[in-house]
């Protein structure tokens, strides 16, 4: 029997678990407590090294049974969803508000993109035939992502009407230091 298709199945499902949980636990109260544009940009920065799908040329060459088609697929989605990320973060840095669409845009390219990858993964018969960092990426990497692209969609969402750079809860600028009192 091939283990190899429940591992990486049971591996994908684990890292989604796991990062989802961090991100209830951790990420989301912390994203609570910052400026809109710093919030976005903190979820975006995953998203900036999506450029890791280069490696399937590696991988390609090394014996993962991808098509030249199926790994181009894979580079131009997740290459440009690198290049859409930072040019986001590059907007909120300067507090542009044309950084929402295009973050709206990376959510939808995102979606897209992994439906893709999943469809041609099962129409190559590619589940379960990567290894080394192929599987790496597969069971760590892009549940990250996905997770990323839900916390994304849930701060372009719920925070559609706040400002880009005042604080949540804190009426505070982006880097502002609170004001120090004497009791």
């Amino acid at each position: 029997m091939n283990y190899l298709t429940p591992a990486q199945a049971s591996a994908q499902l684990l890292s989604l678990i796991v990062f989802g949980a961090i991100a209830r636990w951790y990420v989301v109260p912390w994203l609570k407590t910052h400026a809109r544009a710093d919030a976005l940009i903190a979820v975006l920065w995953v998203h900036v090294f999506r450029y890791v799908a280069l490696q399937v040329f590696s991988a390609q060459s090394s014996g993962f049974p991808i098509s030249d088609g199926g790994a181009m697929e894979i580079v131009i989605g997740d290459v440009a969803g690198a290049v859409l990320a930072f040019a986001t973060i590059s907007l909120l840095r300067q507090r542009m508000h044309l950084a929402i669409p295009l973050a709206w845009l990376l959510v939808a390219e995102t979606a897209y993109d992994t439906v893709s990858n999943i469809h041609g993964g099962v129409s190559e018969h590619l589940i379960g035939a990567a290894s080394g960092v192929t599987w790496f990426v597969l069971v760590f990497f892009v549940p990250m992502v996905v997770v990323s692209t839900v916390l994304l969609a849930w701060q372009l969402y719920s925070r559609r009407r706040e400002p880009l750079d005042v604080a949540a809860g804190r009426g505070m600028r982006s880097g502002e230091l609170p004001a120090l009192r004497a009791s």
